[in-house]
């Protein structure tokens, strides 16, 4: 796993590989905020690839944007995958 990658101002906190798949992860408290959305989801609009990216949140109902789906972060620390 590599632990942030970085596009001028901008650093995805994640990124994990497992075999020949990659996965993207940006963890948040809360997006409380249209700011804290902008900033959380935004990130990834460096990256020019198809592999899964996710925002983790302790949001009980998170957002999905532009294809970048956001994650309860216990249901995905619980989850079976």
């Amino acid at each position: 796993m590599t632990c942030t990658w970085q596009s001028g101002d901008k650093e995805i906190d994640f990124i994990a590989r497992r075999g020949d798949t990659v996965s993207y992860y940006q963890v948040t408290y809360l997006l409380g905020s249209q700011q804290t959305v902008d900033r959380e989801f935004g990130v990834f609009d460096a990256v020019r690839d198809n592999w899964p990216k996710y925002v983790l949140s302790m949001d009980e109902f998170p957002q999905t944007h532009n294809g970048i789906r956001g994650i309860n972060i216990i249901d995905w620390l619980l989850a079976k995958d």
